[in-house]
């Protein structure tokens, strides 16, 4: 959406006012109503600002702490062990704003916490895709962090708009305007204060309002931080507070003409004003406020809640949900209660007490308990025999569920992440989120033979709760190889089969997802001749491979002409070269990145048939690829270490004996970051590791970058333990 086409955005004070798309009875009207994500790097302080925010605004009546386990989002025991947030947990709450032209309105807010670490960035993922706002976390001293950046980037594939939250502004090293600094280097992001902090690190007193222009000091003797002192602002600051708020009107004014004007014209704009062009200006998805505070020091949340009621959209604000019909046609979602029913499951829980429960987001219509969904995926309708609202953990009864509301649904089975889930009337097909691939591997067996059926049973489960968890039985073996996102994600789903399925299992070394892919143009001929009395087999196909763009996956072009081969034999042929794909030629990992043209071929008028031409597609792509120098490529992950500086030698020392190159290395408030690119073969225990160099003070964050070509001293040795024979223990 360019600035100029910022979208038109109704404030609505009044009830009896509300767009006639809300029904009579709804609790909250639409515009009343905000659905966002917490989402950031890991120990950014997500779980911990999401607490203080429950508590502020009455969902709990005791704020919980990460370090003591006692987090109402982090309810899983490996969380709370762990003091990580593994599942993204569903929570709402109602927040008054104190300013603004909501003021003293009852807002519904409803909340997902996300995890921060790459293993889990399916569930950002999927949370993302059903939310109409974020908040982006950061924290004050690390700034910009690698995972800030992969989630910054899945909000901008969904184009959710949000607000930047600067952390752990009492934390030694803070600076927020280098953070805002590098929000706009690193993200590219047009990042802009809507407060600025008075003092930083241990003297972090409160911050200055450049919309209001009014301070909010914080009373040392208020431990809650539940009544911030409103004063002038201190006359240290107000040249700072100047600057930053005529940079925040410029760059407001580009998305407001009525701002541009009076702004250019040296008039005064009213807060009110003022407030509007920001929240244009945050839908548009061209413009982040920030906002700076300390989550666990109590400081600044209440402003954050403001700012999340007036900037952030509601379910009316945001461009409708696309999906298809079943001619393929794109068809908007409006957000209307009138309207039938129609919305997206989004992630699935097994819950000990109730069985399978499904996330719902409800972009139009009135969902009630006891109606019957139509699934198109699986062409079968399911009654939904109970409606809860989940508060974390804990689950509310309700007896209807509105547009724009985030429930989960109770009796429906046969649901996958992703499903459409609407009225029997509807033709549509959401668009569902998408899901990066596994990146490693490993194999597990049960410890006894009782277990062998529990352990499928947890399996099936735990799979059809994560879209990034893929199970296979290898057929030469026989054993069951696990996939997943990283070494803790597969830690954890042994520990969750251990824990809720009572399954006791041993894991072997893990595999990683090598991929093949050829490096030169070449020919390749495959025939398939069956001939034994009566009907025989008959498929001749001719191909030409050649090296595809680095990310475009795998291309079958037709290029048949003159019916060759008959156009009811291209189909198979093409599924043929597909499925030849599967297995390279080097150690049969899967292949990427070609383009493969279907030039030539020939067929018997009797004994032709589809599977005689899918053998014969894949006999020509074998033939073509072992000619066409296949090479393998191996995962490379991007690390980022932090350290102190002290123990920096020693760490690039051993990123160099992981066959790793160091891309940077930074310094930033006494630590020092070093950016490199390591083979995934090398970093299995790799955070361990870098922990007993350092004495415990380094930590690393990893995320998949890019595959590149294996060395040819390591090629032997991967095609002799390829995953014909995965690793035992």
């Amino acid at each position: 959406m360019s600035a100029t086409a910022a979208p038109a955005i109704t404030v609505v004070t009044d009830k009896a006012k509300v767009s006639p798309v809300n029904a009579k009875e709804r609790p909250f009207p639409l515009e009343w109503t905000r659905n966002i994500g917490i989402a950031a790097h890991i120990d950014a302080g997500k779980t911990t600002t999401t607490e203080r925010i429950l508590f502020y605004s009455g969902a709990v009546h005791k704020m919980g702490e990460v370090h003591e386990g006692t987090t109402v989002t982090d309810w899983m025991e490996q969380e709370r062990e762990r003091g990580i947030t593994i599942t993204a947990a569903a929570i709402s709450c109602a927040w008054n704003a104190s300013v603004g032209p909501w003021k003293g309105i009852k807002q519904r807010i409803n909340i997902i916490d996300t995890p921060g670490h790459v293993d889990f960035t399916a569930e950002v993922e999927r949370s993302l895709r059903v939310l109409d706002g974020a908040v982006a976390v950061f924290c004050a001293v690390a700034g910009v962090q690698p995972q800030s950046e992969t989630v910054w980037r899945q909000a901008n594939k969904y184009k959710v708009p949000r607000i930047a939250f600067i952390n752990k502004m009492d934390r030694t090293g803070a600076d927020f305007f280098r953070a805002v600094k590098e929000m706009r280097e690193k993200l590219k992001a047009n990042a802009h204060p809507l407060f600025i902090p008075i003092g930083k690190e241990e003297n972090f007193q409160g911050v200055v309002d450049l919309v209001q222009q009014v301070a909010y000091l914080f009373d040392e003797t208020d431990a809650l931080g539940l009544n911030p002192v409103t004063s002038a602002i201190p006359a240290d600051l107000m040249d700072q507070a100047k600057e930053y708020r005529d940079k925040l009107l410029e760059a407001v004014s580009d998305f407001d003409d009525v701002i541009a004007e009076k702004y250019l014209g040296g008039e005064e704009i009213s807060v009110a004003e003022f407030m509007l062009a920001i929240r244009k200006a945050t839908v548009s998805l061209q413009f982040t406020g920030v906002v700076p505070g300390s989550a666990f020091k109590k400081k600044g949340i209440q402003r954050l809640l403001d700012c999340v009621v007036n900037y952030l959209p509601s379910p009316i604000d945001v461009p409708p949900m696309q999906g298809q019909d079943s001619d393929g046609k794109t068809i908007d979602v409006v957000v209307d209660d009138k309207a039938k029913v129609a919305g997206l499951a989004f992630k699935l829980w097994t819950d000990p007490f109730v069985g399978k429960i499904v996330f719902y987001r409800v972009y139009t219509g009135i969902l009630n308990k006891g109606q019957s969904l139509y699934n198109p995926r699986t062409r079968r309708s399911e009654r939904v025999s109970r409606l809860v609202l989940m508060r974390a953990m804990d689950r509310e009864e309700i007896d209807k569920a509105y547009s724009g509301d985030i429930c989960a649904l109770v009796g429906v089975k046969e649901v996958i992440t992703g499903d459409t889930l609407c009225d029997e009337d509807v033709d549509i097909r959401l668009e569902p989120p998408s899901f990066p691939e596994p990146v490693i591997s490993m194999s597990i067996e049960p410890n006894s033979k009782g277990d062998q059926e529990k352990m499928g049973t947890a399996l099936q489960r735990l799979v059809a709760e994560d879209p990034t968890l893929k199970v296979k039985t290898d057929p030469d073996t026989g054993q069951t190889i696990l996939a997943g996102m990283g070494e803790l994600h597969l830690d954890i789903i042994r520990d969750r089969m251990k824990r809720e399925f009572k399954v006791e299992a041993t894991a072997g070394k893990p595999q990683i997802a090598y991929r093949e892919t050829v490096t030169k143009l070449a020919d390749g001929e495959g025939k398939f001749i069956r001939q034994s009395g009566g009907k025989g087999q008959y498929g001749h196909v001719v191909v030409k491979i050649e090296p595809n763009e680095k990310g475009k996956g795998v291309e079958v072009i037709n290029e048949i002409v003159g019916g060759v081969i008959p156009k009811e034999f291209i189909k198979p042929s093409t599924d043929g070269i597909l499925e030849g794909t599967n297995n390279g030629a080097v150690a049969g990992y899967p292949v990427v990145d070609v383009k493969v043209r279907i030039v030539d071929g020939s067929f018997h008028e009797v004994d032709s048939s589809e599977l005689a031409f899918k053998m014969a597609g894949i006999f020509a792509f074998k033939d073509a690829m072992k000619k066409a120098h296949p090479i393998l490529l191996e995962p490379i992950m991007g690390v980022e270490v932090t350290t102190p500086e002290e123990y920096q030698g020693d760490l690039m020392g051993d990123i160099n004996r992981r066959r790793g190159t160091i891309r940077g290395i930074e310094n930033k408030a006494g630590a020092c970051i070093i950016n490199a690119h390591i083979p995934l073969e090398t970093l299995f225990g790799y955070v361990t590791d870098i922990r007993s160099l350092s004495k415990g003070r380094a930590s690393a964050s990893i995320t998949p970058s890019h595959f590149e070509q294996v060395p040819n001293s390591l090629l032997q040795k991967i095609v002799e333990t390829s995953t014909k024979a995965p690793a035992r223990t």
